[in-house]
């Protein structure tokens, strides 16, 4: 209330400033009717500062900020992969049953165009992966995200990826497998529903990981063609994938 009322009576002392000095225009000139000219002339033209700062300075301005938040949340995501999420990938595709049935078609390369990654993005957004918890190892699973447990808190406290929905949802994903798993002492004597689960929480995760890595691959073909490079060079669906430059 008080925040009100200071700028109500700011917007008082102004009103009676302008008046003030209408005022003391009339007392030296003795001319109303350029003082109307004047007046009606500068009312007119707040309408169009109004739409250059609103709708096209504000606009520009707001783009701006985007892609630097865009920027700073690639760069946290690129974090991730090279942290975890490569790594995660290839220990989740060992739960896959049928594993083949999408491998070749994430095998990418450096003739994708933006509408093969649109085409790809969406296929597996809809597709069911076959997970089974039994097939992979589970143990070594826990291991590694348990391990990783202060780096995807960490990654959960950045405020920027609030802004990317899809990317956090991912990080919760992740989050509340690794509790799963860690709240389980012996992950390879389990009951039948337990086991089911599992296949569940996984399979909820690696959908979005591999969306994610998906996007992420991208937009390093799009703005960072050596990252794409080592990216394509070390591919965990590509079984003649190599680091090494024949």
């Amino acid at each position: 209330m008080k925040h009100l009322n200071w700028k109500i009576l700011l917007g008082l002392a102004l009103i009676a400033l302008s008046v003030f000095f209408y005022l003391i225009h009339y007392a030296i000139f003795r001319d109303p009717h350029h003082i109307f000219i004047f007046f009606v002339g500068d009312v007119a033209f707040v309408f169009v500062e109004v739409l250059l700062v609103t709708l096209i300075i504000h606009k520009l301005l707001g783009e701006r900020e985007k892609r630097q938040m865009l920027k700073k949340l690639n760069m946290v995501i690129g974090a991730f992969f090279s942290e975890v999420g490569m790594r995660l990938l290839k220990t989740l595709s060992d739960f896959d049953t049928n594993p083949e049935s999408m491998k070749g078609e994430l095998v990418i390369t450096n003739s994708w165009s933006d509408k093969e990654f649109s085409l790809m993005s969406k296929r597996v957004r809809g597709y069911d992966f076959n997970i089974d918890s039994r097939k992979g190892d589970l143990e070594e699973l826990k291991r590694f995200l348990t391990g990783k447990r202060e780096f995807f808190l960490g990654l959960l406290e950045n405020p920027n990826l609030l802004e990317h929905e899809s990317f956090t949802d991912l990080l919760w994903a992740v989050f509340h497998l690794t509790e799963e798993l860690d709240f389980r002492k012996e992950v390879n004597r389990l009951s039948r529903g337990d086991y089911g689960h599992l296949s569940n929480d996984i399979r909820r995760v690696y959908r979005l990981l591999v969306y994610e890595w998906l996007v992420y691959m991208k937009h390093l073909k799009d703005n960072y063609p050596h990252l794409f490079s080592l990216a394509i060079r070390t591919n965990p669906f590509d079984p003649n994938a190599s680091v090494e430059i024949t």
